[in-house]
């Protein structure tokens, strides 16, 4: 038990790692970033948000959905997973100061204001949120996967959704990993991707090694229509990596830049499966690249920590991290609340 509660902290912290890696580099190019911190890129944190160390939107968003699961149990057990975590996902539009708790409360009641997440003053603070999810939070309609609130592909709701993975039963995960991240992204490849990326972590914390992880996500990715763009990132990632392409930033870019959700996870996936059991190789080799670096960060990071755990994460990474302290405590919630 103590291994598999390592594997939950391991893949919320391991994301926020790569998530803060990224974080300065993230509109930067490659070259750009090879003149900056030399021919190995950037290695260690370096400021963003008038700190070293500091998390993106990605990780506050994560926060938000883990939350949102949580509570579902607590406050909401007779409605969809959804419903509390788009609850969640208002709050965090609370600390960006889109809406205040009035009218949260007007809308949804006191229980909406519940979170504890509120309380950190450290998230109240905006770290370049995406316009999707920001316009899809405060239009105030839920997006579905029945009634889409637009056409996003990008890389918003794959970038937040490990507590999915790790907190659902395995007949929920996909699909409800999909619902989350149609609340503010309504493509097909929007949402199918985050639900690839969540069973790839609810696989590895029920004990499958990485690869077998990836065929049983795509198996189940197959029984959803106009599933081909995602299936093509995802086989790429997997072709990438067994053929032994150099492990170099020119291979990451091989793969897109990761601002679209089917590109995020395939970079993701291919720096975790290129990585092995090196948590530093994945989540450096994930933000050096010209793209969205912040969140290939995140991504790779979730799966390299659900697959290696906390301790495989180098002590200096976590020492310097933002909110380290709160990103450990959610994971150990989520493995003791989880669903099952």
């Amino acid at each position: 038990m103590e291994e598999i509660c390592s594997r939950f902290t391991g893949c919320l912290l391991g994301g926020a790692v790569g998530d803060a890696l990224g974080a300065p580099v993230e509109f930067m190019s490659l070259s750009q970033i090879l003149n900056r911190y030399g021919e190995n890129g950037i290695e260690w944190y370096d400021w963003a948000y008038g700190k070293r160390g500091g998390i993106t939107d990605d990780t506050q968003m994560t926060l938000f959905t883990a939350e949102g699961l949580i509570l579902h149990g607590l406050r909401y057990d007779k409605e969809p997973e959804a419903v509390a975590v788009y609850h969640s996902y208002q709050r965090w539009l609370v600390t960006q100061k889109v809406i205040d708790t009035g009218s949260l409360m007007k809308r949804f009641g006191n229980c909406s204001t519940d979170g504890v997440l509120m309380g950190y003053k450290n998230l109240h603070s905006q770290r370049a949120p995406g316009q999707s999810c920001l316009s899809a939070l405060a239009s105030g309609d839920m997006g579905t996967m029945e009634n889409p609130i637009n056409d996003s592909k990008g890389c918003g709701g794959v970038m937040r959704i490990a507590p999915a993975g790790l907190f659902l039963k395995k007949e929920k995960v996909f699909d409800t990993a999909c619902q989350l991240a149609a609340i503010t992204h309504g493509h097909r490849t929007g949402y199918l991707a985050s639900g690839v990326q969540a069973q790839i972590i609810h696989e590895i914390i029920s004990g499958r090694e990485l690869s077998d992880a990836v065929e049983e996500a795509k198996r189940i990715l197959l029984g959803y229509e106009r599933h081909e763009e995602t299936l093509d990132a995802v086989d790429r990632a997997i072709r990438a990596w067994e053929e032994g392409r150099p492990v170099t930033p020119e291979t990451v870019e091989s793969l897109g830049r990761g601002w679209i959700a089917e590109e995020a996870l395939a970079i993701g996936l291919y720096c975790a499966l290129a990585a092995g059991d090196d948590f530093a190789k994945c989540v450096r080799l994930a933000v050096n690249h010209g793209g969205d670096s912040d969140s290939t960060g995140s991504i790779a990071g979730n799966i390299c920590g659900a697959m290696l755990g906390k301790d495989a994460i180098p002590k200096r990474f976590l020492e310097d991290l933002e909110l380290a302290d709160l990103i450990e405590e959610t994971g150990q919630d989520l493995f003791e609340r989880r669903d099952g």
